[in-house]
Parts: structure tokens; sequence; C-alpha cells
């Protein structure tokens, strides 16, 4: 008679018995470890910056009129 006024516990309690369970016993995979990329050497020396590429972008905020007549 009890176990059917608790019978919702009783389920909850198996459920969440049965998650950890799951959890404990799952293989847990090996996880993939990236190489150190190799970018850091690049920068080091005397004309680092000579064959590094730069874009600069240069231009003015259009005001309220030039958007609505784009649109």
């Amino acid at each position: 008679m009890k176990v059917r006024k608790n019978l919702e516990a009783v389920f909850l309690a198996a459920s969440v018995m049965a998650t950890f369970a799951a959890y404990a016993t799952a293989e847990v995979p090996v996880a993939f470890r990236a190489q150190p990329a190799v970018v850091a050497q690049a920068a080091q020396g005397a004309n680092a910056g000579a064959n590094m590429q730069v874009v600069v972008i240069k231009g003015e905020r259009m005001s309220a009129a030039e958007k609505a007549a784009q649109n």
C-alpha cells in the first residue's frame, strides 16, 4: 500500500540511480590532443613583420538618410 502512494518517488529514485550507473560504467574516450601551433616561431626574427599581411579598412559611417536609401 505504501509503495502505491510513493510510486512516483520510487520511480524517480530508480531513474536517478540508473542515470548515475550509466555514467559510472560508460567508457571514457581518449581525449584528442592537438599539436602546438608553429605560428609562434614565425613571429620570432628580425623581419617578422615583413611577411605579415595587414588589412586596413577605412571608411566613414553612413548617415540615417544613406542607410534608408540603400534599403
